[in-house]
């Protein structure tokens, strides 16, 4: 079978089959023909082909049109998965498993690893050339090849984190912790807040964090996936990184208060207001900046890698969602390779979510602006959380520990040692 996969541009502002042929063949729980001689299960998210957003969802029938179009004989069936993540892709896993999983289905990128360890991914190598491969970002590349060195995903988009600065008061972006400690004591020699970042007790404060652990090269868990952030040079970076932003806060570079912070609208609300000079954030908060501030305003705001202890070395988190199969009928996994690439490129430009793939940042006008350049450049540093069942525990205790260290209530060494007890006890229990 030849697989098809030519999409109109005109389909990045609207779908551009007629609405009726459309609606035909796109439904609730389904995209083509009811009919059809084949059929694949693709379990998806919300976010897109049946997002609440109206623009959004007609995009993406139109991409789906042209898709079953192009590739006669074939339905989709539809299975959505709810809000709650880590359920959701367990429940895939196990009903794989039981011989009950989708044909197809996203795949938080967190979970990949879990997924790959389970042996439930079907190779997609043939559908991608060589070159496609070698396109895309390198935390990426490593996350989708498995140990045989197959491609048994495609990450269609990622996030990362970067550091914000009113450039009025922070003219210059800041290349090391040490210059970037300097610059918010300026801001706040001014009367304003130096910088703010989530030390709160939520996933974002640790995953925000954890970039200054890993541009180290520090490692939270060994191949086995056992945990390994507290022994040798790994329990030396993450004290200097724990002590980088206890420094920012007693040497008044930040406040106290980053310790109640755990939503990144709060950083955002701040900058609006005009009472911080930086803050780390998402990259997706540089479109809230230019729709939440006067123009004057928002041209003031600037976008740059976070900075590491030294100039070279850098790293920021990511995330994102892949898609990959689950079947070993080949006809059904190249249709789910297809449906991948449907993802990427046309959906991440209409949505300007941050392609996986170098070159796409050039091919779309809607990645055209300065922040992208930013963003794809940072992305080479990217870093992905480990896939592995006691991340959770450790994202957990390295919230408690943020709040206990920088709140004065215990040392470095002291908040490390009970998060590793912690850490350890809920290894033993898994």
């Amino acid at each position: 079978m030849k697989l098809r996969t030519t999409l109109c541009a005109a389909a990045l502002l609207a779908a551009t089959a007629p609405a009726t042929f459309a609606q035909d063949l796109v439904t609730r729980d389904r995209v083509g023909p009811a009919d059809a001689e084949n059929s694949l299960t693709f379990r998806l998210t919300a976010f897109d082909l049946y997002s609440s957003d109206p623009a959004t969802a007609e995009a993406f029938e139109g991409f789906f049109t042209d898709f079953i179009t192009a590739n006669p004989g074939w339905r989709i069936d539809i299975q959505l998965q709810t809000g709650a993540i880590a359920q959701e892709q367990a429940r895939i896993i196990e009903q794989t498993r039981a011989g009950r999983g989708p044909d197809c289905a996203m795949i938080d990128s967190s979970q990949l690893a879990t997924f790959k360890d389970a042996g439930l991914l079907t190779p997609m190598t043939p559908y991608f050339s060589q070159a496609e491969i070698d396109d895309l970002f390198p935390f990426v590349r490593e996350g989708v090849t498995d140990a045989n060195g197959e491609i048994v995903a495609l990450w269609w988009f990622t996030d990362l984190r970067v550091l914000y600065r009113d450039t009025s008061l922070v003219p210059d972006a800041p290349q090391t912790w040490a210059e970037l400690q300097a610059a918010a004591l300026s801001v706040a020699a001014q009367g304003r807040e130096g910088i703010l970042f989530n030390a709160g007790r939520d996933e974002a404060a640790a995953f925000d964090w954890l970039a200054q652990f890993w541009a180290q090269g520090g490692e939270l868990v060994d191949a086995t996936g056992r945990p390994v952030f507290f022994e040798g040079d790994n329990r030396t970076k993450f004290l200097d990184a724990v002590r980088f932003y206890a420094d920012l806060v007693t040497s008044g570079a930040a406040p106290a208060r980053v310790t109640g912070l755990a939503s990144y609208d709060d950083l955002l609300a701040s900058a609006v207001a005009g009472t911080t000079g930086m803050f780390i954030g998402g990259n997706w908060m540089y479109g809230q900046i230019q729709g939440a501030m006067a123009p004057e305003q928002a041209a003031n705001w600037a976008v740059s890698e976070l900075p590491g202890p030294t100039p070279d070395q850098r790293a920021t988190g990511t995330g994102g969602w892949t898609i990959a199969a689950l079947t070993d009928d080949p006809a059904k996994v190249e249709i789910c390779a297809g449906i991948a690439k449907l993802y990427a490129g046309p959906g991440n430009a209409f949505q300007k979510l941050l392609p996986t793939s170098a070159s796409l940042y050039d091919q779309y006008e809607a990645f055209a602006g300065p922040e992208f350049d930013v963003f794809a450049q940072a992305l080479q540093n990217g870093q992905a959380r480990p896939g592995v069942p006691i991340y959770p525990e450790i994202s957990n205790q390295i919230q408690i520990l943020l709040g206990s260290v920088l709140s004065g209530a215990a040392t470095p060494e002291d908040a490390l040692d009970s998060a590793a007890a912690e850490v350890m006890a809920a290894y033993a229990r898994l």
